[in-house]
C-alpha cells in the first residue's frame, strides 16, 4: 500500500496546482491536498508528465497556480466596501 502524504495546498508543487492533472484528494475547507508518495500526473500547461511532489518553484516554464477558486466578484465589491 502507498503512503499517502498530506500537504497544505500553499505549498508549490504539482500536486497542489490547478493545472496538474493526477490523483489527489482536495479538501477545500482545511486547505489540504493528499497524494500517495509516489503520484504521477500531467501537467497541462507543459504536456508532459511530472511526479505530484515536484517542486516547482525553480521551473521557468511552470504557471503554478493555487487550487483555492478566486472569489466570486460580488464579494470582492463586499470586501472592497468594507475596507
Amino acid at each position: 500500500m502507498a503512503e499517502k502524504l498530506i500537504l497544505p495546498t500553499e505549498v508549490k508543487v504539482c500536486a497542489t496546482c490547478s493545472f496538474w492533472d493526477g490523483e489527489r484528494q482536495v479538501d477545500a475547507d482545511m486547505k489540504l491536498v493528499v497524494v500517495s508518495e509516489h503520484c504521477e500526473g500531467e501537467c497541462l500547461v507543459q504536456e508532459t508528465s511530472k511526479p505530484g511532489l515536484h517542486d516547482v518553484r525553480q521551473e521557468c516554464a511552470c504557471l503554478w497556480e493555487d487550487l483555492e477558486p478566486d472569489a466570486p466578484v460580488d464579494d470582492q465589491a463586499a470586501d472592497d466596501k468594507a475596507a
